[in-house]
């Protein structure tokens, strides 16, 4: 008998270092994608984007055209509800001629991501995700075109709506009052609840997809 568990505890003794030296590999399989996406960012936005560049608007697509006075526009929003002048946020970004910044809010010119990065950290460093997605779509598509592979242009979305989730909880004192095992009922209710409201809007969605296809071939 003493040496079957002996046996059977070796036996458990070497999973868990195959196990765990699986984990690692998988680890280290993420973070060399990781590696490369990342790679393949920082090559395109310095191919792209190596530094800002004023434009006429003539010359322009007029899409493009408004997006980059959109653009602008939102920046100049930004620094003077932060209550900096043009060269007050020059020098927090330590530009060496700031004149490019007015040509951004004029809408005649682009930002390289060097600088939108910059900007972010300065106008947006609480937020700065909604601030570098919205700049980069703007003045540089290509790498944009990257985080479109990557699913970033959902993210803001994406956090919004659990931030909404988050909300529901803290409006309601009588949850933080809840025992553990009151909290978990919640929980599995409203796990439940929430998956068959998916279901339901799924099938709502693919029946107006499916009508407005037919309108269309109609």
């Amino acid at each position: 008998m003493a040496t079957s568990n002996k046996s059977t505890h070796s036996s458990k003794t070497e999973e868990a270092p195959e196990k765990e030296n699986k984990d690692l590999r998988k680890d280290a399989s993420m973070i060399r994608l990781l590696a490369e996406l990342t790679g393949t960012a920082i090559k395109i936005a310095t191919k792209t984007g190596e530094a800002s560049m004023k434009v006429g608007k003539a010359f322009l697509p007029p899409e493009r055209a408004s997006m980059m006075q959109e653009a602008g526009s939102y920046l100049r929003d930004l620094r003077e509800v932060a209550g900096l002048t043009v060269k007050e946020l020059g020098e927090a970004m330590d530009l060496a001629d700031d004149s490019i910044l007015t040509a951004v809010e004029n809408g005649t010119a682009t930002l390289s991501f060097e600088l939108i990065l910059r900007l972010a950290a300065v106008l947006a460093r609480h937020d700065p995700l909604p601030f570098v997605l919205k700049f980069t779509r703007t003045y540089n598509p290509e790498v944009w075109k990257v985080f479109e592979v990557w699913g970033m242009d959902r993210l803001p979305i994406q956090l919004e709506r659990e931030r909404q989730f988050i909300n529901i909880y803290r409006q309601h004192d009588a949850a933080r009052k809840l025992s553990e095992d009151g909290f978990q009922h919640v929980l599995q209710f409203t796990q439940a609840a929430f998956e068959m409201a998916l279901h339901f809007v799924a099938e709502t969605e693919n029946i107006n997809e499916e009508k407005e296809d037919k309108t269309e071939k109609e």
